[in-house]
């Protein structure tokens, strides 16, 4: 089943001001980036498709941006549109706590966060790094630095060719 032209046109329409986004695996693949570029609109409108998507000329006529969210093919867009809200919402002035938190984490230098540690110290013998607990902010500083390096490395080596 793909969703019929009209109807969509009738919706999309009156919304010609928003930035309209249809998820689509024929688009591309959403990153770090397209969410902070999505913040800065004042409104943006997501189209989600249904089984086999939406009539092409919708795509070529009635939106500003496919997206998708990976290699892979869902019912419908949904839970893609969920991801793009919660990853915008995110980044707006006032929905975090700490508003230095969005701008140290996964994908702001093209490598992922280096490990995070509680209280207590010690837990069954597992050890919080001592560098961490050392009080000494320049070597904490570079421990963080030398851990996104090593864990990107191993775990996700194709950011560093983005």
């Amino acid at each position: 089943m793909v969703m019929m032209v009209e109807p969509l046109a009738k919706a999309l329409e009156p919304l010609a001001g928003t930035h309209r986004v249809l998820l689509t695996p024929a688009g591309a693949p959403l990153r770090q980036a397209d969410l902070d570029r999505l913040a800065a609109y004042d409104a943006i409108t997501i189209v989600c498709g249904r089984y086999e998507g939406v009539d092409e000329r919708v795509a070529e006529h009635l939106i500003d941006e496919e997206i998708s969210l990976g290699d892979f093919v869902l019912l419908g867009g949904e839970v893609g549109a969920l991801a793009i809200i919660e990853g915008v919402t995110r980044l707006l002035p006032g929905v975090v706590g700490n508003p230095e938190s969005p701008i140290h984490e996964s994908f702001r230098d093209g490598m992922l966060e280096e490990p995070q540690y509680t209280r207590p110290a010690s837990f069954r013998s597992w050890d919080v790094p001592e560098v961490l607990l050392s009080g000494d902010h320049g070597a904490i500083d570079e421990w963080r630095r030398e851990q996104r390096r090593r864990r990107t490395a191993e775990r996700r080596p194709d950011l560093r060719n983005e």
